[in-house]
């Protein structure tokens, strides 16, 4: 399970250390993608093949699942870290996520995800805004 707030930076190749918490879930092998909000999803291997077999069984003739399907396959690489703990980033994640120098990385239960700071320090604001009616809606699912 990820859980937690980690900041580091990115150096100018591109690698970013992942936190050390993080690394033993993450296995040998796991999957970058581009993720919601601007950030960038970190599957492991087994979390990203349970989230492929559920595309898998999207319709093809769903325009949308189409388009979900294509935003997070297109984007992937698969990924190792180095003796160092770091993993090097495409530069096509990097501009997605507007990773420049300062970044974040969560844990967000089954997967991790990768935020410019300042990207992360404006989705907070927002969603400070928005806690209560969020709350409000988790009550209704039952949390």
């Amino acid at each position: 399970m990820f859980i937690g707030e980690h900041q580091h930076t990115i150096d100018p190749k591109g690698r970013i250390i992942m936190p050390a918490k993080f690394r033993e879930s993450l296995g040998e092998s796991f999957v970058v993608t581009k993720g919601l909000d601007n950030c960038l999803f970190v599957y492991p291997s087994p979390e990203w093949k349970v989230l492929e077999e559920k595309l898998r069984t999207l319709p093809l003739t769903s325009k949308d699942a189409r388009a979900f399907t294509r935003f997070f396959f297109a984007g992937a690489c698969e990924c190792q870290l180095d003796k160092q703990g770091r993993i090097l980033i495409p530069a096509n994640l990097r501009e997605y996520a507007k990773l420049d120098r300062e970044i974040v990385t969560i844990g967000v239960l089954s997967r991790a995800e990768i935020w410019a700071k300042e990207v992360w320090e404006g989705y907070n604001e927002q969603s400070d805004m928005d806690h209560e009616a969020i709350f409000e809606r988790m009550a209704d699912l039952g949390i």
